[in-house]
């Protein structure tokens, strides 16, 4: 009796620790779907305005004629300018979907470091596009068309030319995230601010090959720029970093 009493406990037991894992992959489920919904949606959306869109990517430019290589290639790029749009204005939605999944299971310190670090990584990101739009693809273009200029009538592929602002813009929001990273390795006392600071000669080159290898472009005016971004953004971290930890 004692033998089969014990059996039922530990099956009682084991069935209570279960259950809640299951409710949060259940509620894990539920957010994603509604999150994929919401993003398609958008998509929708976008595609029905896509023209408009496909003016604003062609702003940067005014002296350029694109056409397409093949007869689809305009309704492909159209198509992944649609997604990629529903993507970005679905990220605040995203980004409310993991708070409210990550909430419940926070404590008070959690939710004063979390909650902020979430929110400025969602800012830091749109402030990357914007510099990526106003700042990088203009300074690339115009250096491209500079020095093409009275020897080669600009003709683009629009599809490439989408594909070039793409990389542009997604490369620029990921390194807008390095002050959020800093903060993270700070908080975990796996590097202090004053350590970032004292390697500052070792930033300077790594920057500079970061701003390398993340432009698609082969033009100095472009990497210097990220470059320099990158610098201020970094250093930016280590001081946030030093006011969190005094």
């Amino acid at each position: 009796m004692i033998g089969n009493s014990d059996f039922k406990f530990k099956d009682n037991f084991e069935l209570t620790l279960e259950l809640p894992f299951s409710e949060h992959i259940e509620e894990l489920r539920q957010r994603s779907f509604q999150l994929v919904l919401i993003i398609l949606l958008l998509t929708c959306v976008s595609f029905v305005e896509v023209k408009f869109l496909v003016k604003i990517l062609e702003l940067p430019v005014s002296n350029v004629k694109f056409f397409q290589a093949a007869p689809g290639e305009y309704f492909l790029s159209t198509l992944k300018i649609s997604f990629y749009t529903g993507l970005l204005f679905g990220s605040p939605f995203a980004l409310g979907q993991i708070l409210l999944f990550l909430l419940p299971g926070l404590t008070q310190n959690e939710k004063r470091i979390i909650l902020p670090l979430l929110f400025a990584s969602l800012i830091l990101f749109g402030l990357g596009l914007v510099f990526s739009y106003y700042a990088l693809i203009p300074a690339a273009l115009n250096f491209f068309l500079n020095y093409s200029d009275e020897v080669i009538e600009p003709f683009w592929s629009f599809d490439q030319y989408f594909e070039f602002i793409l990389v542009l813009f997604y490369s620029t929001g990921f390194a807008f995230q390095i002050p959020i990273i800093q903060v993270i390795l700070g908080l975990l006392k796996i590097v202090s601010a004053q350590q970032m600071i004292s390697a500052w000669r070792y930033v300077i080159l790594g920057s500079t090959i970061i701003g390398a290898i993340l432009t698609p472009s082969t033009d100095p005016l472009t990497q210097l720029l990220l470059s320099g971004a990158i610098l201020a953004l970094y250093f930016s971290g280590a001081g946030i970093l030093l006011l969190i930890k005094n």
